[in-house]
């Protein structure tokens, strides 16, 4: 309200719409002095310039993450996301990719689907604001076009504006766990593509099954399906000593002379933080659908059959030749790490092997330290 000689005048406020938000102009017209008070306090409460607090909107935003509970497990398959529920002018954002219209939106989708054939899990989806949703998921993906394939990781959260008046999405922006500038465009979210382009050679066995829940620059954390394994007591981490007792037992030097299907990858594991060399076993993982009330008995006493629970667990990947001095620094950096993010680590470390070190090279060869977490939340 203003004051000009005698006369009071009221800004009229005019509302325009801007990425999905409510600004406000000003003018002012002239208003009788009698019954303001009133209304005085009334105007004064709006500070012009500034945004309007949204009048009650019937936008169910509960609904809305239901929705997508439903819809975006379909975003890379037949089906397809509806597109219908997007604004024609919704804003895409990664941090090497942006588009501003649905088709835009779409074309992306596409394009990813028919040269990466990505998998995508949704871990979950809440409202974080009067229209926004936040979503976490995981995406991995393989690089077909590449004679290798390599397998390309992406986790972290989507924020999900919803527009008010239409009530449907119209701004999508994606953050990557793995890089600090999530920005378009972000050279380092470039960087971190192309590193997971390298060769890495995994053979096309059965591994033990896990989900990866979040992959940081560092590491990534995945959460392990119980599983089987034949065990017995090696030397050291890096060594090879007790795998040919282990190998007898799934080549047929059991009970019931029965060869069980090769997997990968080969473990060593301590349970001694600071001894790596103490305490060590050796283990090959028994296929998935077998139980231990079925499987044979080991020929060799010193040979065992033992179920993990599996669990949560950070794991660091790295070619070249294991050695000791290697596998000591990958465990040193990799327990730094996860106490850096406040994750709690337990005692010990695995050495996953994937290949055969007579049968590959070193450049290509596919290692992993793992480290067992005592919990883990996906906030």
């Amino acid at each position: 309200m203003a004051t000009v000689g005698q006369q009071l005048y009221r800004p009229i406020l005019t509302a325009v719409g801007s990425d999905c938000r409510r600004h406000v102009t000003t003018r002012f017209l002239p208003v009788p002095r009698r019954n303001v008070n009133s209304r005085l306090r009334q105007i004064l409460s709006l500070e012009v310039g500034k945004e309007v607090a949204p009048e009650s909107s019937t936008v169910n935003m509960e609904e809305l993450v239901g929705f997508l509970y439903k819809d975006l497990p379909h975003l890379f398959d037949d089906q397809g996301i509806d597109k219908t529920a997007y604004d024609e002018r919704v804003k895409f954002r990664d941090p090497i990719t942006k588009h501003d219209t649905i088709s835009g939106y779409l074309f992306n989708i596409s394009f990813l689907k028919n040269i990466f054939t990505p998998q995508f899990q949704l871990h979950w989806a809440k409202q974080t604001g009067p229209y926004e949703i936040t979503t976490r998921w995981t995406m991995v993906m393989k690089f077909m076009l590449l004679p290798w394939k390599p397998e390309l990781v992406f986790t972290g959260t989507s924020i999900m504006e919803v527009n008010p008046e239409t009530k449907k999405f119209c701004s999508h922006l994606d953050l990557w766990d793995s890089i600090k500038n999530n920005d378009y465009f972000s050279l380092e979210g470039l960087v971190d593509v192309f590193k997971q382009l390298r060769i890495y050679k995994t053979p096309d066995l059965e591994t033990p099954k896990y989900q990866i829940l979040k992959r940081t620059a560092n590491y990534e954390v995945r959460k392990y399906e119980p599983f089987i394994v034949v065990e017995t007591i090696g030397d050291k981490l890096s060594g090879s000593s007790g795998f040919n007792n282990v190998a007898g037992y799934i080549f047929g030097k059991n009970s019931k002379m029965e060869k069980i299907p090769m997997t990968t990858p080969v473990f060593t594991q301590t349970t001694d933080t600071d001894q790596l060399s103490s305490d060590v076993s050796v283990q090959i993982v028994i296929p998935s659908g077998k139980d231990l009330s079925s499987l044979p008995m080991p020929n060799e006493e010193k040979v065992n059959l033992k179920k993990l629970e599996g669990g949560f667990a950070a794991a660091v990947k790295f070619s070249g030749k294991p050695t000791e001095e290697v596998v000591q620094a990958k465990e040193n950096e990799l327990r730094s790490s996860l106490s850096k993010d406040g994750l709690r680590a337990k005692k010990g470390c695995m050495l996953a092997r994937y290949n055969d070190p007579g049968r590959t090279w070193n450049f290509i060869m596919r290692n992993e330290v793992i480290i067992w977490l005592e919990d883990f939340s996906l906030d």
